[in-house]
Formats: structure tokens, C-alpha cells, sequence
């Protein structure tokens, strides 16, 4: 490894923490290149379950240099929490850096969020309403206040008294309700500055350098591939670019930095909130997957919609990120189950697709077409071999390979980072 990439491969809680957190073992430095506290990767360590939303997995490591890159939106309150739990926990995060060029989440951008989403009615896009949509929106608009402008109160005053001042119109004759104190915030958030200002940094500059000296670094993002604004599964998307290509724009390297792509699945599908989902299971088996592999959200606790593997959707995100090898969770979850099925492709309007459709009203419209294979009984969460899985576990595995035209690199049979196959060495 040199420089390598992770990616969910479908619509994120593929299990991203735990195999960045594996793989970091062997990193030196670890990046987050996108979201904000809206996504949640939980790491098993020592018997101790940490809940991770804004500081890379790597943190776990007191040897690894861990950064948040300016793709990045920050919730300062969540961030120092996340810092405090972690301290709490005797875990240092003294190698932490923060992009000056981040963009922050201010109260006003959460209130924003739950306004927008209970205005939709039925139509809400099913948001963690942590304000990540619209600070993006503000991003966009270049109204945003960066990391850069928190540590400088003249500044932080100027543009936070405009925004303030905007959205409490936007909440009074919009909304009907109540806007923010200026003074409020800014007390507050000047008080955030002081605390992660010594962790602050022209992160584009570190990074580059850090490559230059030949260090292995491991990119880590947040939701999955179709969670992508362009190229998910829109409306019902993130605000942010969890594909490959979002680590060029989220941490300020170019993409021939970039080395290896590894793509991140779960042995079943899985999605939280609305929108289609062709192979979602509405029955026992259904709620089998949901019980046994504990599917309910990081950040909300929301439970997971669940369904068979969807090998359409993993060809895609393949296609869209270079993937060139993938990680497979959860295979465990699956033992127990007499028959497994995998979507190969989709009935749509009498024809079979093969590739994923950009519209959603398409997506509704298809049709899952399955292969079905014998399930297995015995208990995997012990497997270091892939030669010890069981044959249909193994037969499950280079079926999925065949599928999609690439190579299983790592095989996760529990969530401890014991219970871990490694198939190529990085």
C-alpha cells in the first residue's frame, strides 16, 4: 500500500470502519475526504465499541497521522465531543489535523435541515438532519464559513452576522418561526476555535508532502457509492462525492496520487431512509438480516431496510471508482439461511438490464433477477482461511468475484479485527 482508497460500494453502513481500521494498521496516515457527522463508522477494539462520525478510524492508533480534509463539513460541537469521548476512552488525539479549508455546520444549518425536511411532508428525502445538506448548500453559494475564518474573530464576526442575518429572514417568512442570536453563536463558536484551533492546518500542503515521502495513506469516506450526489441514486443522496473521485476535491491531491481503490461490501444489501431498492427483503428473511447483523444506523439508530446482494449495483460502483479490489463484511450474518440469493441483473420493460438506471422511477420499475445458492450452518467467526469457510461460503464468495470482474481482498466474518480473512497482503 501506498496510497489507498475505501469506498462503500453501495448505500454506505457497509462496514467502511472496521476494514479502515484493519487496513490502518499497516497506514501511516489516515484522511477523511468528505461528509460530515451526518455518517457514522462503528470500530470494535479491545472488546470497546467506538462510534466514529468526523475523526478518521486511524485514531485508534497512537502512531498514525490523522486528517479531516476540507471536503469535509464540521460540526465543531460533535467534533470536540468525538474528541473528548475518545480521551475519555485513553485514546490520544494529539496526531489529529483539521483542513483550514473545511467548511463549519452552524445551529442555524440543523435548523434549516429539520425545517426543509418537515416542509417535504411525505416527499423528505429521510436527511440525519445534522445540517450537512445546507452547509453544503452555503458552500456552493460561497456564503460558507470555512475552519480558516473560525480562528479569526473579526472575520468570523463580518460573514457570521450576514448569515445570521439571512437565515432568520429565510426562518421568519418562510417557516414562521424564530431565527438565532448573533451574539449567541459567536460566543460559542469562538470558544470552539479555541479548542481545535492547535489541531488546525493547511492539510493540503501536509498531505502532499507526506506522499512525497513515500508514506502509506489511507483514504477513508463516509456513506457509499450510491449515496453520491452525481452519481447515486438522487434525490435520495448525500450532499458530498463519497465515489474515488471525491478524494481529489476533499483533500487537494491529484489523481495520480492515487494508487488502489478497494470497495467495501456487504455480503447483503442494505439502505436507510426512502427511494427504491430492487432487492429489499419485506418478510422473516428480511428481518433475520436486520436482527443478526445489528441494522440500525451509527448516527440515528434507525433500523436498516434489508435485502440480497445486488451484484448491478456493485458492478456500477466498480465502474465509477475503479475499484480494483474489494473488501466482503458481514459474511457471517449470513450462516443460518438454507437458501442465499444475488441479483444478476433487472427485468425492465420486458428486457433484462444489466446496468444501473439513473432515474429512480426506473429503479422502482425493475425487477431483481436472482441466482440461488445453498446456504451453510457452521459458525464462520472464528475462520482465518478462506480454505476453512465452508464450500458454499466459498462458492458464495467467487461467485460474487465472477460477478464483478474483480478479486476479493479481505473477507470479514465478525466485527473485531481478529475476525478478519486477509487474502493479499498490503
Amino acid at each position: 500500500m501506498s496510497t489507498l482508497v475505501i469506498v462503500g460500494t453501495q448505500w454506505g453502513d457497509e462496514g467502511k470502519g472496521k476494514i479502515t481500521d484493519y487496513l490502518a494498521e499497516k497506514a501511516e496516515v489516515v484522511v477523511r475526504y468528505q461528509g460530515g457527522n451526518n455518517a457514522g463508522h462503528t470500530v470494535e477494539k479491545g472488546g470497546v465499541q467506538y462510534k466514529l462520525h468526523l475523526i478518521p478510524s486511524g485514531i485508534l492508533y497512537p502512531d498514525k497521522t490523522c486528517i479531516i480534509g476540507n471536503g469535509v463539513v464540521i460540526d465543531p460541537a460533535s467534533l470536540i465531543e468525538e474528541m473528548e469521548n475518545l480521551k475519555g476512552h485513553g485514546i490520544g488525539v494529539n496526531n489529529l489535523k483539521i483542513s483550514d479549508r473545511a467548511h463549519v455546520v452552524f445551529p442555524y444549518h440543523i435548523r434549516q435541515d429539520e425545517l426543509e425536511e418537515a416542509a417535504k411532508g411525505e416527499d423528505d428525502l429521510g436527511t440525519t438532519k445534522k445540517g450537512i445538506g445546507p452547509c453544503y448548500m452555503d458552500k456552493a453559494e460561497r456564503t460558507g464559513i470555512r475552519i480558516c475564518d473560525l480562528l479569526k474573530p473579526e472575520v468570523l464576526k463580518e460573514k457570521l452576522k450576514k448569515n445570521v442575518e439571512k437565515k432568520n429572514t429565510l426562518f421568519r417568512n418562510v417557516y414562521g418561526v424564530e431565527g438565532f442570536n448573533f451574539d449567541e453563536i459567536y460566543e460559542k463558536y469562538l470558544g470552539y476555535a479555541e479548542k481545535i484551533k492547535p489541531f488546525v492546518t493547511d492539510t493540503t500542503v501536509l498531505l502532499y508532502d507526506l506522499i512525497k515521502e513515500g508514506k502509506k495513506v489511507l483514504f477513508e469516506g463516509a456513506q457509499g457509492t450510491l449515496l453520491d450526489l452525481d452519481l447515486g441514486t438522487y434525490p435520495y443522496v448525500t450532499a458530498s462525492h463519497p465515489i474515488a473521485g471525491g478524494v481529489t476535491v476533499g483533500t487537494g491531491i491529484g489523481p495520480t496520487m492515487i494508487d488502489e481503490v478497494i470497495g467495501v461490501v456487504k455480503a447483503y444489501t442494505t439502505r436507510v431512509g426512502k427511494g427504491p431498492f430492487p432487492t429489499e427483503l419485506r418478510d422473516e428473511i428480511g428481518n433475520f438480516l436486520r436482527e443478526k447483523g445489528h441494522e440500525y444506523g451509527t448516527t440515528t439508530g434507525r433500523p436498516r431496510r434489508c435485502g440480497w446482494l445486488d451484484t448491478v449495483i456493485l458492478r456500477y460502483s466498480v465502474r465509477v471508482s475503479g475499484i480494483t479490489h474489494f473488501a466482503l463484511t458481514k459474511l457471517d450474518t449470513l450462516t443460518g439461511l438454507k437458501k442465499i440469493k444475488i441479483c444478476i441483473g433487472y427485468k425492465f420493460k420486458r428486457e433484462v438490464i444489466t446496468d444501473f438506471p439513473a432515474g429512480i422511477e426506473d429503479l422502482a420499475g425493475c425487477e431483481p433477477v436472482y441466482e440461488e445458492f445453498d446456504g451453510w450452518e457452521e459458525d464462520i467467526k472464528q475462520v482465518k482461511k478462506f480454505e476453512q469457510l465452508p464450500y458454499n461460503a466459498q462458492r458464495y464468495v467467487r461467485r460474487i468475484e465472477e460477478l464483478i470482474g474483480i478479486k476479493a481482498a479481505i473477507i470479514s466474518v465478525g466485527p473485531e479485527r481478529e475476525q478478519t480473512i486477509l487474502l493479499r497482503e498490503f
